[in-house]
């Protein structure tokens, strides 16, 4: 285990309200001049399990930008959270899509997947901690919020042509989440 590994392993916690300040203050930038989904996303959107489709807003940006604190930047690093190709970045309703992603709708899918994974959680923080939790265990690419929302994000765009209603064979993802809300501690 390397030192930054390390060093995050033992202040997680401290990590927690700056990163939870960091998304909330980026969500709302996204929110003010970013774009509504369009009527196939608030469909798509609907599928993945979003309760609240209409306040999802993309931005599109030619690379993900990294919070300003020295202390968030190393652990996103360290987390290989920005290690390429990162197609976009879910900030709950707000996200992030670079420019060469844009348009795809594999990858909007998979965003609004974790969008809906915000929501089940109930706030930003407890969302995160489970989260960053998996990503610092297990790795980014093997966390299980990472695997439901590659999952589902495929699912949903094998199914042919717009969505119009509920594809032929299609299960209701919202019956099938495999990670339900975490409790909130008081």
């Amino acid at each position: 285990m390397n030192d930054v590994s390390k060093s995050m392993r033992v202040n997680f916690r401290w990590y927690l309200p700056l990163a939870a300040s960091w998304v909330l203050s980026q969500e709302r930038s996204i929110l003010q001049r970013g774009i509504p989904l369009t009527a196939a996303e608030l469909a798509d959107a609907r599928y993945a399990g979003v309760t609240h489709p209409g306040r999802v807003r993309l931005s599109r940006v030619e690379e993900i930008p990294l919070p300003s604190q020295p202390e968030l930047r190393a652990m996103a690093e360290g987390m290989q959270l920005t290690a390429p190709p990162v197609r976009g970045l879910t900030l709950r309703y707000g996200i992030y899509i670079c420019a060469e992603y844009w348009g795809q709708r594999e990858c909007v899918v998979h965003k609004l997947v974790h969008t809906a994974q915000y929501e089940r959680f109930g706030n930003v923080s407890t969302f995160l901690e489970c989260y960053l939790y998996q990503c610092l265990a297990v790795g980014k690419i093997a966390a299980p919020l990472e695997q439901e929302a590659s999952t589902v994000a495929q699912r949903i765009c094998a199914q042919a042509g717009p969505l119009d209603g509920t594809p032929a064979g299609f299960t209701d993802v919202a019956r099938e989440r495999p990670f339900q809300r975490a409790k909130t501690r008081r």
